[in-house]
């Protein structure tokens, strides 16, 4: 079905237009005017979807965006240069050098959790390292969606960059069409759907998923700031974040006064939005009965819940253990399981038994304590003293390991994640040595380099 919008972006991509950098540049400068064209528009659409107030999206969304944008415009020319790399002994009279190259046509499938931060951010990267793309925003936020491809037919044609929206079908018409990369944002039951289809075609992928994010802290943290940031971490967005605390592992001599500091930021940060509806709803049907039915225990804040507008309130779980239903699945909600141990290696074990998450946060004044644990347990990336805040640093990358994903971007990691480094030696002519080619002095020779 859409195999015709493929063939136009493969021969737009073979023209060599999207290679040049001053290209690439304006199509990025133009990106953003059409965003804040539409900018309006995006905010109304986020409210209406799923109840997102604007200094919340501006925030998550599309300040991001715009940060991203520029900082990819003041950066381009530096990463798409060809890089001199040395050349060993055995090479004398040549240069190497890698050059950037696009992969080609690229294919972008976004989740509906930050439906178009995650989606324009890619295309970001897959712009400036000059490849086309299609664009597949979530259907779960339709009115998200109809902005997002607006503002991609305002910036480009589509011969370039093309968004097309539509459901389950959609996304497996577009999986069959043999794309030069994939980038997936979504669950790790649909990525390997993903990865599947990809691998029809040996075509690269980057899969962004989540996971099970610990928030871990020790007896040794700043107990109320630690309660301040994870509550903030995990009920910004109505916990739909991948990166959100998934659930707390405290110390047990300090569990008790950390639940009192959770409980005052919920409601400080969160309880007239809650009770005034302006708090976050969540995004479907489906996803607010599942995360109903995991509020089950010992509920110390929060647990209402209103169907008619499929909101829940923030809340707090004490004394799960990992046999509890929130403990089974990633609960990507507004729902904090809390679980305590009496020691941090017991705690590192049971979290190393887990599934490789996204995230992990240590809260901990002791870096002995904080190196200990960010060296044996395998995660994408996290904090020391914080959640969340990691994702908006450009100088570091972003992305998953096993269970959690595979690849990386933002920032110069964008742009290297949609670019091929190509390898090449340029030989001299003006000497020939003979000492390469098959002889008796070639063996010995080799030998002596290399021994």
């Amino acid at each position: 079905m859409y195999e015709s919008l493929f063939n136009r972006q493969k021969q737009f991509y073979q023209s060599g237009k999207t290679k040049k950098l001053s290209f690439r540049i304006e199509a990025l400068k133009q990106l953003k005017r059409s965003i804040q064209y539409y900018e309006s528009d995006l905010l109304d659409a986020m409210k209406k979807d799923f109840n997102k107030g604007k200094a919340e999206a501006y925030l998550t969304e599309i300040g991001y965006v715009y940060n991203e944008i520029n900082y990819s415009i003041k950066h381009i020319e530096e990463w798409a240069e060809t890089r001199k790399v040395k050349t060993p002994v055995t090479h004398i009279g040549s240069t190497s050098k890698i050059y950037k190259e696009p992969y080609g046509v690229t294919l972008i499938i976004a989740p509906w959790n930050y439906p178009f931060n995650l989606t324009v951010a890619p295309l970001i990267g897959a712009v400036s390292a000059g490849n086309t793309a299609i664009l597949k925003p979530s259907e779960h936020t339709p009115t998200v969606a109809g902005v997002i491809s607006s503002i991609v037919a305002l910036a480009f044609p589509e011969k370039y960059v093309a968004s097309v929206e539509g459901g389950i079908d959609t996304n497996q018409d577009l999986l069959n069409l043999p794309f030069n990369y994939i980038f997936y944002t979504g669950s790790s039951q649909v990525g390997r759907i993903v990865m599947e289809s990809a691998a029809r075609h040996l075509t690269p992928v980057t899969l962004e998923l989540g996971g099970k994010s610990p928030a871990i802290v020790t007896k040794n943290a700043d107990i109320k700031l630690a309660a301040k940031r994870i509550v903030w971490g995990k009920f910004i967005n109505a916990g739909q974040t991948c990166v959100a605390p998934d659930f707390v592992y405290v110390d047990s001599s300090v569990r008790k006064q950390l639940i009192h500091h959770m409980k005052h930021y919920t409601e400080k940060f969160y309880a007239e939005a809650f009770i005034t509806g302006a708090y976050m709803n969540i995004v479907n049907e489906n996803h607010f009965e599942r995360l109903k039915e995991l509020i089950q225990g010992n509920v110390v804040y929060g647990g209402k819940t209103r169907p008619a507008t499929l909101t829940i309130e923030p809340t707090i779980i004490d004394n799960v253990d990992f046999s509890h239903d929130a403990m089974q699945e990633e609960v990507f909600g507004p729902i904090l399981p809390v679980l305590q141990f009496d020691s941090l290696e017991k705690a590192i074990l049971d979290v190393r038994d887990l599934p490789d998450p996204l995230a992990l946060y240590v809260f901990t004044d002791k870096k002995s304590e904080a190196k200990t644990v960010i060296q044996s347990v395998p995660f994408g990336g996290g904090a020391v003293n914080d959640t969340v805040f990691h994702l908006v640093n450009p100088h570091l990358p972003f992305g998953g390991r096993g269970n959690s994903g595979m690849g990386k971007y933002h920032g110069k990691y964008s742009f290297d994640t949609f670019t091929h480094e190509k390898s090449i030696l340029h030989q001299t002519t003006c000497v020939d040595f003979p000492f390469r080619y098959p002889n008796k002095l070639f063996g010995k020779f080799i030998k002596y380099l290399w021994k």
